[in-house]
């Protein structure tokens, strides 16, 4: 076996024994501004300017309704300034990022554990939602914040130039796609339309970012829960096969037209041919939409569930937890936070204004995204991830797996005379060695 894993235990385990050799001492530890004021709470977000912005106006009122002041810091380099933190053993006192980060931050101790009825309000949030908070110990690391699935963006008014419905399966989608970029939906008379957009590179994991909806609807799996406590990889099935296959054959090799050119080495801020308007179809997260309605128009396109595959219409779900730093002495503060940010005050303020907004569905189950934010179309995405969403394993590190799963579908798209099943043997290979760096393994 070709073992293309890379070498991430051991920072993770020289981080976790730096901080189990001084979590005590992190409460009044340097670096952090807020650090020795027991009133003021450090808290970081993985956030550009703009929602930055409205970060800042709900942590403002959030101060003015409690008096707990916010020492706000919007990090673009999260991890890289966490870990730098940690070795100092001065963490902030409250961070929001991505779910699926989850088990890695609680496998190198980062952490405090959390009990659900500690935070007031707690109950307003579904059983389901607050399961992806639970950690391989069975102990909650995370209080939900925002969740999303994916939608498929589709260009409504090349739709009607072509006389076509929007699709709902695989196929009525790949008819479409195929039509978008031969049938000349924009009437320039040129080629220069193609079906969808993929952001398809290994870069990032983004090849399994984008094509875990696929291997869902497909009926495959990535890792699949063996007994307590333990996973096992499952590219292997003939679920996945069937499913890699079908993407590798309709999408990706062949001169059709049906993805973008550089597929293969777009990431998402480069895979811009859906809001430059040259790309009918996008199936994305709902972050999306404000730009496309400035830069494409909400006349264009409209938002529509994932067509359905052989297995179903599942697609990518995620979000933002909040997390307490391992650290101690405001307890009681950061409870506080946690409970107006998911009430439904903290949550239409994060879901409105000027700025983007920082949570897409709500995790409080009282409230409708559409009703709140005017919008139909937030109907749609609110409504895919109750019905027809799952989630990357959050309790295991599902980074480095992420990132195998990407390396080896962005070969096999790449390299279209390869044998899909040999390849995918090889990554199940892979995947096993990711799961036994972590005692994850049966």
């Amino acid at each position: 076996m070709r073992d293309r894993r890379r070498s991430r235990r051991p920072a993770a385990l020289l981080v976790a024994a730096a901080l189990a050799f001084g979590t005590a001492a992190c409460g009044s530890g340097s670096g952090g501004s807020g650090s020795d004021d027991p009133n003021t709470l450090e808290v970081w977000t993985r956030s550009n300017p703009d929602p930055a912005a409205t970060y800042e106006r709900v942590f403002a009122a959030f101060t003015k309704k409690t008096g707990i002041k916010i020492d706000y810091q919007p990090v673009i380099n999260f991890d890289q300034q966490l870990q730098s933190r940690a070795s100092t053993k001065d963490l902030p006192d409250v961070m929001i990022n991505d779910t699926a980060l989850m088990g890695s931050y609680q496998s190198q101790g980062l952490l405090k554990p959390i009990d659900p009825e500690s935070i007031a309000g707690h109950g307003q949030v579904t059983a389901r939602t607050w399961s992806s908070t639970v950690g391989l110990d069975g102990r909650h690391y995370g209080i939900p914040y925002s969740r999303q699935a994916q939608t498929l963006m589709i260009r409504k008014d090349w739709l009607r130039e072509l006389g076509l419905k929007a699709p709902t399966t695989w196929q009525e989608m790949l008819s479409v796609a195929k039509a978008f970029a031969t049938g000349d939906p924009d009437g320039d008379g040129r080629a220069d339309t193609y079906g969808m957009v993929v952001p398809g590179s290994a870069q990032n994991g983004y090849a399994a970012w984008w094509g875990a909806s696929f291997l869902w609807q497909g009926g495959a799996e990535i890792i699949e829960r063996d007994g307590a406590g333990a996973y096992r990889p499952a590219m292997d099935s003939t679920a996945a096969v069937n499913a890699v296959t079908w993407m590798k054959d309709n999408l990706f090799c062949g001169d059709n037209g049906v993805t973008q050119p550089g597929a293969l080495t777009a990431v998402t801020s480069t895979a811009t041919n859906f809001q430059d308007g040259n790309a009918g179809m996008y199936l994305t997260g709902p972050y999306n939409i404000a730009t496309f309605d400035q830069t494409l128009g909400k006349d264009k396109y409209e938002v529509i569930p994932a067509p359905a595959g052989p297995a179903g219409r599942d697609v990518l779900a995620d979000g933002e937890n909040i997390y307490f730093g391992a650290r101690t002495g405001k307890t009681k503060q950061e409870q506080a936070l946690a409970a107006f940010l998911i009430s439904p005050e903290g949550q239409k303020l994060a879901m409105t204004g000027q700025n983007q907004p920082v949570v897409r569905i709500p995790v409080n189950s009282t409230l409708d995204a559409a009703k709140v934010r005017g919008d139909a179309r937030w109907g749609v995405v609110q409504q895919a991830y109750e019905d027809a969403s799952e989630q990357f394993p959050n309790a295991p590190d599902f980074a480095p797996i992420k990132q195998d799963t990407a390396d080896s579908l962005n070969a096999i798209f790449t390299y279209c005379g390869g044998d899909v099943r040999s390849r995918l043997k090889e990554l199940n290979e892979t995947l096993a060695g990711d799961l036994k760096d972590q005692d994850l393994l049966k």
